[in-house]
């Protein structure tokens, strides 16, 4: 891949189709999408004994005290919540001496064990045009394979991502994920296929409808908690929307979570349908940061009570997803 000049954006700084791989909705009722990972059974979460929760205590077990001292963390370590487009969560790169090859190898497969075929692969070429590869990223271990809690998370430049063997329960994901590119030719960015699927649900909606859904400014890209059943949201609500634009929707939040394993990606649509499904979503498109002035908008966000994206696709992705019930009862 071709690297082009990164935009060194505040965010990243301070730290805070190409494959036609979407299928629509199946239906969309009053209250509820009802679509999932296409396994069969009931929505569940990953547990201690996933593939990528068992390699992730393997990583464990193979950890010296020395390597535990710098990687390895209270579970109730500020560091674990912690939201950020551009973070190292430990100093060690996984590339260093510090790891060995195959405590290298073992973190590798933690990860390919926390994103889908596709996701996987996009997001290492990502990865290598933002930093130079998946090596250069960093872990930690957030409690230990004995506890009830434990969780293993890689970051690094645009990526937060997370396996918790559902030691969070009520939350997807075990807490927010984070990815993003830096590319700044919007139509390069690995993420672009994201922003047309969210202008195809604005593409769709009527004078009044767009004039609801359009707001002047976006909040900040970091403001995604959780805010329950009774949370004021921005844009328009989906329910007030016709059946096929429901389905739009829909297609946008399963592009969302296409990126992730079929485990997570079942907690999140069962933490969706709590706090009422896709009808209870909301959706604004941002004005600001229009690259191109073109109306293709490139900030967009997501919100209801159990479930938020927010999409700041200029000058390049910075992308946040929270879900989870927490703020429901």
């Amino acid at each position: 891949m071709n690297r082009k000049k990164r935009h060194e954006c505040p965010d990243c700084r301070t730290g805070i189709s190409r494959r036609d791989f979407l299928q629509r909705a199946s239906a969309v009722t009053a209250g509820t999408a009802l679509f999932g990972s296409g396994l069969p059974g009931a929505f569940a979460a990953p547990s201690k004994s996933s593939t990528a929760e068992t390699t992730a205590q393997k990583l464990y077990e193979t950890l010296s005290p020395a390597q535990r001292s710098q990687i390895c963390l209270p579970f109730n370590h500020s560091s674990r919540t912690k939201i950020s487009a551009n973070w190292a969560v430990t100093k060690p790169a996984i590339h260093e001496d510090f790891f060995t090859v195959e405590q290298r190898g073992l973190i590798a497969d933690v990860f390919k064990g926390v994103t889908s075929e596709e996701g996987h692969e996009r997001f290492l070429q990502q990865m290598e045009f933002d930093d130079g590869g998946f090596d250069r990223y960093h872990v930690a271990l957030f409690g230990t394979p004995q506890e009830n809690q434990f969780e293993w998370m890689l970051t690094g430049r645009h990526t937060t991502i997370r396996a918790d063997g559902n030691s969070v329960a009520g939350m997807a994901f075990g807490g927010p994920v984070v990815y993003g590119h830096g590319d700044e030719d919007a139509k390069s960015n690995i993420f672009y296929y994201q922003t047309q699927q969210a202008n195809a649900v604005f593409k769709a909606l009527d004078k009044d409808q767009a004039a609801q859904a359009l707001v002047n400014t976006a909040p900040g890209e970091t403001q995604v908690e959780l805010r329950g059943k009774s949370g004021k949201f921005s844009g328009i609500q989906v329910k007030d929307l016709a059946a096929d634009q429901q389905e739009l929707v829909a297609a946008v939040v399963k592009t969302l979570l296409n990126p992730y394993r079929a485990e997570d990606v079942q907690e999140a649509m069962e933490c969706l349908e709590q706090g009422g499904g896709v009808s209870a979503l909301h959706m604004a498109f941002y004005k600001q940061g229009d690259l191109g002035n073109d109306g293709e908008w490139d900030i967009w966000r997501i919100e209801g009570p159990s479930f938020v994206c927010h999409f700041r696709g200029a000058p390049h992705v910075h992308a946040y997803l929270n879900i989870g019930t927490t703020r429901l009862s």
